[in-house]
């Protein structure tokens, strides 16, 4: 399933993977979809994975590891990893005669050009200690090597656990993987993973476990279809949301990972909206959309909360020193604040919100969505008529913006906002210098917009959430400030469309 350029003589592998807590692998054993799992003998595996001390192949997506087994040494390399979930690699493995890589066992192979290029040694960076369980499933017509982890990585950073269940599809439809991952997560608390074992690893060693990250850049290639577009987009979504899910779960709940966590969610919504028209004949597109927005609810309350407390109470102490009844409104945001995150909590926890993930994972991956032809159109062609609707809609939606209702002003903002995530998901597609520099002027543009029309949201959500809170007026209301916020944001959006589309 991935959407990178092929070699068929690359030996390959198609795998699904999950995280889970280790008691919870204890049940999985015993479930009626994996057979005699409870009787496989555990074997251990220590795992040694190698890089030059520039980590030249860790930057060009492989990896090198020796693992030792049954008084046998097996060295792989692997290559391509998937965003999220579904890992479609080229690996290549050879058995040497010790613990340390053999450079002969990498020729061949795509670390061979990397390492004589680099010209460097490759050192030992970290391990994986695992105990492991393997037996075959058939799901469907398709046969399937269910294998269960449970163990730790050790680095000279520290080290973490280790508790995974790999689906890897042997022969048939990588469908079937989903539809188990499916059956299993009804028994326990599946979710997608995010991360091979090497970059747990790496994790450790260069200090980002479980840190909060903001979207990254998506790769395309510049003559890629539209449905390749929409795949990379969605897994790249989905992806931001798990680390993010992660960082809030496991981090002490800090509030930017749920910020993030919003924004990994806003931008797939935005993504299943603005591929609408090649997603039409497949009729589970508009219900993910739906189920998502529905679910998520309350992450923007919380979110409100955390904006509220965090920014607008500390500023207007500074301005307003002596307002009265701040200290009772910050007490009741506060206690507000905490049954919102008791409700986001709630929700990450539910088996429904897991199933839904990996369910939404599985219909990117395999949906009816993949054989409809609007799915084979050039990306670049798709790709003018999405943006120029995107701006012709904030053009109409922002008319007039000095004299907008905050109603209707939030649309345009709503507008905007959807431009700018339409313009970062087909960013990819233009790579010469001239389509770049028009993208980032155009970036500049948009982002100078959003910032206002961001800022004039932020007064009308303090104003909202005070008189939900039950406090008193806003003291210090700045009116003046508004109607400023309101003719930068009309300028900013007259600069907007006047700058040249990067697509065109």
């Amino acid at each position: 399933m991935s959407d990178s350029p092929r070699n068929a003589a690359e030996p390959r592998e198609v795998e699904l993977k999950l995280v889970c807590a280790g008691p919870d692998l204890t049940v999985l054993a015993a479930h009626p979809r994996l057979p005699g799992a409870a009787d496989v003998e555990p074997r251990q595996l220590v795992t040694t994975y190698f890089d030059t001390p520039k980590r030249d192949l860790h930057a060009a997506g492989l990896s090198l590891r020796v693992r030792a087994t049954g008084g046998r040494h097996i060295q792989t390399v692997k290559a391509g990893a998937g965003d999220v979930g579904l890992f479609d690699r080229a690996e290549w493995e050879a058995e040497i005669a010790g613990d340390a890589p053999d450079p002969g066992a990498w020729a061949g192979t795509a670390a061979e050009a990397v390492l004589r290029e680099a010209d460097a040694p490759v050192e030992r960076l970290f391990s994986t200690v695992v105990m492991r369980r393997e037996f075959p499933v058939t799901q469907g017509e398709s046969r399937i090597l269910v294998t269960l982890d449970e163990g730790r990585v050790e680095s000279p950073a520290g080290d973490a656990p280790l508790c995974e269940i790999e689906l890897e599809l042997k022969d048939g439809d990588p469908a079937e993987l989903f539809q188990l991952a499916m059956a299993l997560a009804e028994t326990v608390p599946l979710r997608l993973s995010v991360h091979a074992k090497s970059a747990v690893g790496f994790g450790l060693i260069d200090g980002s476990s479980r840190s909060v990250v903001k979207a990254a850049a998506i790769e395309l290639p510049e003559d890629a279809s539209a449905g390749e577009v929409f795949r990379r987009v969605a897994r790249a979504c989905l992806r931001h949301m798990r680390l993010n899910e992660t960082a809030f779960l496991e981090g002490g709940q800090p509030p930017e990972a749920l910020h993030q966590i919003r924004v990994s969610l806003r931008r797939l919504r935005s993504a299943l909206s603005l591929f609408a028209p090649m997603l039409e004949g497949d009729l589970r597109a508009a219900g993910f959309a739906d189920e998502i927005k529905r679910v998520t609810e309350p992450f923007g309350h919380a979110r409100n909360l955390d904006v509220f407390l965090g920014t607008t109470l500390p500023d207007l102490a500074v301005e307003r020193p002596d307002a009265a009844g701040l200290e009772g409104l910050r007490e009741r945001a506060e206690s507000e604040r905490e049954r919102a995150y008791d409700g986001v909590l709630a929700i990450l926890q539910n088996p429904q919100w897991r199933s839904l993930i990996i369910d939404f994972a599985g219909w990117v991956e395999t949906g009816a969505w993949i054989t409809q032809p609007a799915a084979a159109e050039d990306g670049k062609d798709f790709a003018a008529r999405v943006l120029d609707k995107a701006r012709g809609r904030l053009k109409k939606r922002g008319r007039g913006l000095k004299h907008l209702d905050p109603h209707t002003r939030h649309r345009a903002r709503i507008a905007a906002k959807k431009l700018r995530y339409g313009a970062e998901f087909f960013s990819g597609l233009y790579h010469k210098e001239k389509a770049q520099r028009r993208q980032a002027k155009f970036g500049d543009a948009l982002s100078d917009l959003q910032d206002h029309l961001g800022a004039l949201n932020d007064l009308e959500t303090a104003r909202s959430m005070t008189e939900s809170l039950s406090g008193p007026p806003m003291p210090g209301s700045d009116e003046a400030g508004s109607r400023d916020l309101l003719r930068d944001a009309a300028d900013a959006r007259s600069d907007l469309l006047d700058v040249k589309p990067f697509w065109r």
